[in-house]
């Protein structure tokens, strides 16, 4: 907290209203008809423009004690990798940056496993054992989503894509998107 020039300490800065100037009325209209507090109508604002032309998905673990949700393509690119924990536990995932996922609950029932380089961090409920996102090591700074683990509804397709995951260094560095998949 910093000091006001007569040295007294400074208010951090509050809230204020916004002037909506000839919308407001519209503005409080649509809060009304759609009971939505003004948060919560700016986020649903702010989500429709920020993520045009993608999909809220939401889903979870088996048992429910993991919930997320996620703003995807309703066409989803589906990877299906032969390394070898994507081959046992059978691990097909697409791919999103960090900004368009949010844990909704469960983050005390999560584990994680790490091996090898320890870079992915594989995220599973503590109940059920089902991991419905992680971590990827080629896109740290993003989620790889198990699509079977999204509520039914919002998916229109899904092509799927072989990845060689047993030469994950020589795929990756091939690859024309992968690296890219998490950015915003």
């Amino acid at each position: 907290a910093g000091r006001s020039p007569d040295g007294a300490k400074a208010e951090p800065p509050r809230p204020s209203a916004i002037d909506l100037g000839a919308q407001s009325g519209r503005w409080a209209a649509f809060q009304e008809r759609h009971r939505l507090s003004c948060e919560e109508a700016a986020r649903l604002l702010l989500d429709a423009y920020e993520y045009r032309g993608l999909v809220k998905h939401t889903g979870g673990c088996h048992c429910g004690a993991v919930r997320f949700e996620v703003w995807a393509s309703a066409d989803l690119h589906v990877f299906n990798c032969n390394c070898s924990i994507c081959t046992k536990k059978q691990n097909r995932h697409f791919i999103v940056p960090a900004s368009r996922f949010k844990l909704l609950k469960g983050a005390d029932n999560l584990t994680t496993y790490t091996f090898n380089t320890h870079r992915a961090q594989h995220t599973f409920c503590k109940t059920c054992g089902v991991q419905s996102f992680y971590t990827p090591r080629s896109n740290p700074d993003g989620y790889g989503i198990a699509p079977h683990c999204l509520d039914d509804g919002t998916v229109q397709t899904i092509i799927t894509e072989d990845i060689n995951g047993k030469e994950w260094e020589k795929a990756v560095k091939e690859h024309k998107t992968i690296r890219d998949m998490s950015k915003p």
